[in-house]
């Protein structure tokens, strides 16, 4: 049997979840914020580089929708086990010869790795089929693996229907297996619902095939936590803080300082660097990546963001941002979407930026807000500056631009669109309403000129 054949999959995404007490199909619950379904499709494709088909039921608008381009969709018009689903996919693979990996969409924290080793010991092993098994402390609710004298598999054993001996059995099947696309065909043919749920159990091809003599590989997960099926609320809550466990020990071993572990919260896909320092209760969400030698927290909150390196940011928050090397953030400082920080920007405490740009070497003093606003470099925004974007009636925010130098005194009111030239300064508590030239020294409300400032200095 050649090893090379190419391998398609089977996810079976149909079940109700209703331990799970909501409206959101079970499959579509987020763990480390993406769909359960999601990420067993991420750690399945690179192993599969044949076609793969999930098997929706309940829901099934909103988790075909949820789903990425190229992924086949069958249709399970009722709960008859998994035996039935996987039956349902079967039309979408009528164009398959090779082997078929079958999966759960609620087991989320399987590893490629893992799928990996069922796809290799199959192949190799030249199996009609090949399943995962783990070892656990409680198997209530799980189907026991049967083993013959010699460790051989002998048959797999639904929890409804086992002996009080059976009972004792603590080794487990996962849900995940590999079958010859030929051999599942005719196996499925010949499935009964003789069990105590009256639903055709997928389980039952492995003896099928065993009774007439075809070879039954297993594969035996090291780690019960990577195979759990999630079919409660508290069931999530556990996958959420294995997961959240796997991400922080990484960056742990490539030299990120994690103080309390039992505090952070980092998403699978996040890149931190080297010598960086998480503090307690810091949030970083899917889309970031931060630098190298930065402080983050305590309480902070990152989402779809891109920091720097020797950044430090205290308890703020910052959302689908750009901040540049050496910024300092904080505290209680909020970078919203669009907010593009050059390096060695100073954010300060209760600042508020939306979609805007700062340059090198400016600072945003305290309780200020920049919206839609372009600013130079070295340039001084005094506490309680707010650039007033929107007006009554007209539609649109609307643009204020402060040149490189310039000096913006506390309490000043841009009324934009407005520009401040380079070098300027507005006096505490003007109302700018009309452009500020280069040099220029404005004061009032509104704002008038009461005197320039000479070109290389500030006058007097």
């Amino acid at each position: 049997m050649r090893a090379d054949r190419p391998v398609a999959a089977v996810v079976l995404a149909a079940g109700e979840g209703k331990r799970m007490r909501s409206r959101l199909p079970k499959v579509l619950h987020p763990v480390g914020g993406r769909a359960m379904v999601l990420r067993v499709l991420d750690s399945l494709r690179p192993v599969v580089p044949g076609p793969v088909v999930v098997v929706v039921g309940h829901g099934a608008e909103a988790v075909r929708a949820a789903l990425p381009a190229g992924v086949r969709v069958a249709w399970q018009d009722a709960p008859r086990g998994t035996g039935h689903a996987v039956c349902c996919a079967l039309p979408e693979l009528a164009d398959h010869a090779g082997p078929v990996l079958v999966a759960y969409g609620d087991t989320p924290l399987v590893r490629e790795e893992t799928f990996r080793a069922v796809v290799s010991a199959h192949l190799r092993g030249g199996c009609a089929a090949t399943l995962l098994t783990t070892v656990v402390d409680d198997p209530q609710g799980l189907g026991r693996v049967v083993r013959g004298l010699e460790g051989e598999f002998v048959g797999v054993v639904e929890d409804a229907d086992c002996t009080p001996e059976e009972r004792r059995i603590r080794e487990v099947y996962t849900g995940v297996g590999c079958f010859e696309s030929e051999a599942l065909r005719e196996a499925l043919t010949h499935l009964v619902a003789d069990n105590a749920q009256g639903e055709y159990y997928l389980t039952g091809v492995f003896g099928w095939l065993r009774a007439r003599g075809a070879k039954v590989g297993i594969v035996r997960a090291t780690e019960g936590r990577e195979v759990m099926g999630v079919n409660s609320r508290r069931e999530l809550a556990q996958a959420e803080a294995e997961l959240r466990r796997r991400t922080l020990e990484r960056l742990m071993d490539s030299g990120v300082t994690v103080v309390d572990p039992a505090t952070t919260y980092v998403a699978p896909d996040v890149v931190v660097g080297q010598d960086t320092v998480l503090l307690p209760f810091t949030v970083l969400e899917a889309g970031t990546t931060v630098g190298s030698e930065c402080t983050l927290g305590p309480g902070v909150h990152v989402w779809g963001s891109r920091i720097g390196d020797r950044v430090r940011v205290l308890w703020s928050v910052v959302e689908h941002s750009e901040v540049g090397d050496d910024c300092r953030i904080g505290p209680y400082a909020h970078l919203r979407p669009g907010t593009r920080l050059a390096r060695r920007v100073v954010v300060g405490n209760f600042a508020e930026i939306k979609n805007s740009t700062v340059g090198e070497g400016t600072k945003v003093q305290h309780v200020s807000y920049l919206g839609d606003a372009t600013v130079g470099r070295e340039v001084n925004i005094g506490a309680g500056t707010v650039t007033c974007n929107f007006r009554y009636g007209v539609p649109g925010k609307h643009p204020t631009v402060i040149e490189d130098g310039a000096f913006i005194g506390s309490d000043t009111m841009l009324n934009a669109p407005v520009r401040v030239g380079a070098g300027a300064v507005t006096g505490a508590g003007s109302v700018v309403t009309k452009d500020v030239p280069a040099g220029a020294v404005v004061v009032g409300v509104p704002a008038r000129v009461v005197r320039r400032v000479p070109q290389g200095g500030e006058g007097s």
